[in-house]
């Protein structure tokens, strides 16, 4: 019955009950009893026969003997529904975005498809249950709920899912912090990441829009929440997978699995139920920075096992052993002298690992990259992910190992050594290195020589190299020795220039008077600078003034070189010498007056006087001062 008919028919119930009501009022005195000779009639043939038309226009008025059968008709055959109350229903009709329902009641109720969401497979013929809103609204509408129903029923079917462990239907609504929302009975249910799947689950939004199976986990009455899982349905079956396959499970078996997590150190591998690591080592003969660059997630492949623990719950599994391992398919072509080509993978602090071939590495040693004796670090040279050639030096196939070498590719700089550098040729060269005792010069790649710290200075006193030069410095410098089978030079600097101590040798010679002043104090005397070169000594007795005083710093007044010796370039200066001279002169001249005298030559009594009178003298003269 269409909801047209259906309006129509509560319009005509209410006529019809005013218009008995006056007919009834006339005609009860006038009209005798009459008895029904009529058969009954049916009142959906009635409903078809009957003319709406003339009815609503007034041409047509409706017999009170069929009135009164129609309404003991629909009392027989339609049922008397209270609002709130929850009935089942049969969907009779389906548009694309409403279900029609048919209670048995009076008319039909009309429920918009969302409410069915969580059914996308529902059809005409359907049982469900529905919540009479309004028994009829203003316009003779029955008025339906199906998401109220479900909701009034929901606790009683969740709460008897989870007793007995029944498996219900659930529509993934939206997804959630930490999960899904799901629709069970009506109900919003929280399905955790963590239990949707078996395998971790990277993206939640493939199943938003989806009817899935559950199972309830969880109810908490107090605070009305739900629990499902979708895991859980699928874990016994895993389970009795599991053990089948551990219990079949033996070293060499190879078996096909799919990727299921990649970490750095390694990949791990779903076997069916039962999950396996991947080593990084053993995902590939060649060294690889990261695993994936060798596999990536969901990748089905075939892997062996390599090892399990008693219970056969860590299982050990490899990939590149289902491979030939690289050295057994090296050709016999490479040996011992040929040149190979390859990129560097890794760098240490004593060389750097070439892979000449895929899984087929070799190892190139820092001293074997320079002619330089003077060893650096392999990053000195070659980087990673350079692609270098170099000379096989030895080869054992049996311990899959390879030496290789880059300076073999260029001449030994040392096989004409006496003829490039000859002892006392001067050349320059770069200050690579120094130690306490002297410097390592780089005159070429791979010719380096050594200049002792007494090499480097005529004058200057020097206690560490650091004092003369720093790294990278450009030195001139002559060839001292050569020593060709040790491949050691010997260098110095301070012979590419004269030695100054040649010309100073008659500049401060002894006796020579300087002006110079104290540059330092002392405890046993004191120093003075006379150039950039010449560094004296003054011994602490030899800095008496002739007032008896000493010299201080700073003060300048002129000295006496009283010691020379270029070898050990060293120097004594005295003041004191300049006036106990000069007392010395004195005291000769006097004796060379009182010669000269016509008076008898003086005793030694007398010349004891004169100088005794010449000291009083300088005494009085010092304390007028």
């Amino acid at each position: 019955m269409s909801n047209s008919c259906k309006a129509r028919n509560t319009n005509l119930n209410q006529h019809m009950a005013e218009e008995k009501a006056t007919v009834e009022a006339t005609e009860t005195a006038a009209a005798p009893e009459v008895k029904e000779t009529q058969p009954k009639q049916d009142p959906q043939e009635f409903l078809a026969n009957f003319d709406w038309d003339k009815y609503e226009e007034g041409i047509e008025r409706v017999d009170d003997k069929k009135l009164k059968e129609f309404e003991t008709l629909v009392e027989e055959n339609f049922v008397d529904t209270a609002d709130e109350e929850v009935v089942e229903g049969t969907v009779v009709h389906m548009t694309d975005r409403e279900a029609i329902i048919d209670i048995n009641a009076k008319s039909e109720g009309v429920i918009s498809l969302n409410e069915f969401r969580y059914n996308p497979n529902l059809k005409v013929g359907d049982k469900v249950e529905v919540l009479i809103d309004i028994r009829e609204d203003k316009t003779g509408q029955l008025v339906l709920s199906h998401r109220k129903a479900r909701t009034i029923m929901a606790w009683d079917r969740v709460n008897a899912a989870h007793d007995k462990e029944e498996i219900v239907q659930g529509f993934v609504k939206c997804r959630t912090k930490g999960g899904m929302i799901v629709d069970v009975f009506g109900i919003e249910a929280f399905l955790p990441g963590s239990q949707i799947d078996v395998k971790p689950i990277r993206d939640y939004d493939q199943y938003v829009g989806k009817t899935m199976e559950f199972k309830v986990v969880k109810i908490n009455h107090e605070f009305k929440n739900v629990v499902v899982s979708h895991k859980a349905l699928i874990e016994a079956d895993i389970e009795e997978q599991k053990k089948e396959i551990i219990g079949q499970l033996e070293k060499g078996q190879v078996l096909e699995g799919v990727v299921k997590n990649i970490t750095s150190y390694g990949v791990f591998i779903d076997l069916g139920g039962v999950d396996g690591l991947i080593h990084i080592t053993d995902l590939s003969w060649s060294r690889i920075n990261h695993p994936n660059e060798v596999v990536e997630l969901d990748q089905k492949l075939n892997v062996v096992i390599l090892d399990f623990d008693d219970n056969k719950s860590r299982i050990q599994l490899g990939l590149k052993q289902l491979e030939k391992h690289p050295w057994d398919a090296l050709g016999d072509e490479i040996k011992v002298g040929d040149k190979v080509k390859g990129k560097v993978v890794v760098i240490a602090d004593y060389g750097a690992f070439i892979e000449v071939a895929e899984g087929v590495e070799g190892l190139i040693h820092v001293s074997e990259m320079s002619w330089s004796t003077h060893l650096r670090s392999a990053q000195d040279f070659v980087n990673v992910g350079d692609e270098v050639e170099a000379v096989v030096l030895t080869l054992d196939r049996e311990d899959r190992k390879m030496s290789l070498g880059i300076k073999q590719l260029t001449p030994d700089p040392w096989t004409d050594i006496t003829s490039k550098y000859p002892v006392g040729s001067k050349h320059k060269g770069i200050v690579r290195n120094f130690t306490n005792f002297g410097v390592f010069v780089e005159l070429e790649e791979g010719i380096d020589g050594l200049i002792y710290i007494s090499d480097l200075s005529w004058t200057k006193k020097i206690k560490h190299p650091s004092e003369f030069v720093t790294v990278g410095d450009t030195l001139e410098v002559e060839v001292l020795e050569l020593d060709v089978e040790g491949r050691k030079l010997s260098l110095g600097h301070k012979q590419t220039t004269a030695n100054p101590w040649d010309k100073y040798s008659e500049e401060f010679a002894e006796g020579t008077i300087h002006k110079a002043a104290i540059a330092e104090v002392v405890d046993k005397g004191a120093t003075i600078n006379f150039n950039e070169d010449i560094v004296g000594f003054v011994p602490q007795r030899h800095m008496e003034k002739e007032d008896g005083k000493k010299l201080v710093k700073g003060e300048e007044v002129e000295f006496k070189i009283i010691e020379f010796n270029k070898d050990f370039k060293r120097v004594v200066a005295s003041h004191t010498a300049i006036f106990r001279e000069q007392e010395e002169n004195n005291v000769k001249a006097a004796k060379k007056r009182s010669s000269s005298s016509d008076e008898a030559a003086p005793t030694l009594g007398d010349a004891n006087a004169q100088l005794q009178a010449l000291k009083d003298k300088m005494e009085a003269d010092s304390k007028k001062k």
